[in-house]
């Protein structure tokens, strides 16, 4: 079954056209419609017919999809005219989300989060956006101050932290936003759209143990 089988329909929502859409004018909507901060990160180059990321690294764990300079957090904005002139420089650069600013990161395997999406939804729980990355991890994001609060809450549940494959991104970490590609292995998708409806994102400790207990059955 493809991943686009897998993944529910969810409301059509503002943000992702993204068919047809010029990586440009999706970076471009993300500053102005979800006031997200956003910024160019690497890009893909053919050569031979082999995609190549820009950072010269054959062996890139990344490639086209990560920091493209060591300031990149200051490069990061949410202005969509800013973003608009640093994509002309660069079309095809990546668009990558800063955490621990509009938004905090809770990231965990592709099985686990498919499980957690299912047990959420029997729980009637509001969810935030959801992404769905190539290197097969799902990132749901929630409000800033998650990668505090995240080890503490983990513990309540009985879990230690490093027996969990389950890490919160706040300041100083990044997710690659749809429809940045990982090289050939495809490219970042929504698992859980932005939608009007999840404008405003649930706290990490409504989501929390949903996502523990997927984790600790994916283990």
């Amino acid at each position: 079954m493809g991943v686009e089988e897998t993944i529910p329909a969810t409301e059509a929502a503002q943000i992702p056209k993204q068919r047809g859409e010029t990586l440009l004018e999706t970076a471009v909507r993300y500053a102005e419609e979800r006031h997200w901060d956003v910024f160019p990160g690497t890009w893909l180059e053919a050569v031979d017919g082999v995609q190549y990321c820009s950072c010269g690294d054959a062996a890139c764990p990344a490639p086209g999809a990560h920091p493209a300079r060591p300031d990149w957090a200051s490069q990061a904005t949410g202005s969509a005219t800013v973003a608009r002139r640093m994509w002309q420089k660069q079309p095809t650069a990546s668009i990558l989300l800063p955490t621990g600013r509009t938004f905090d990161a809770i990231s965990v395997p592709e099985t686990a989060g498919f499980l957690a999406l299912a047990r959420m939804e029997r729980m009637e729980l509001s969810l935030g956006p959801v992404t769905l990355a190539p290197d097969r991890r799902m990132n749901f994001f929630v409000l800033p101050g998650a990668s505090v609060k995240v080890p503490e809450l983990v513990r309540k549940l009985g879990w230690s932290v490093g027996s969990l494959d389950l890490v919160a991104l706040g300041e100083g970490a990044y997710v690659a936003g749809p429809p940045t590609r990982f090289g050939s292995r495809g490219a970042v998708q929504w698992a859980c759209r932005p939608t009007p409806a999840n404008r405003w994102l649930p706290d990490a400790e409504e989501l929390i143990s949903p996502l523990a207990y997927a984790c600790g059955r994916d283990r």
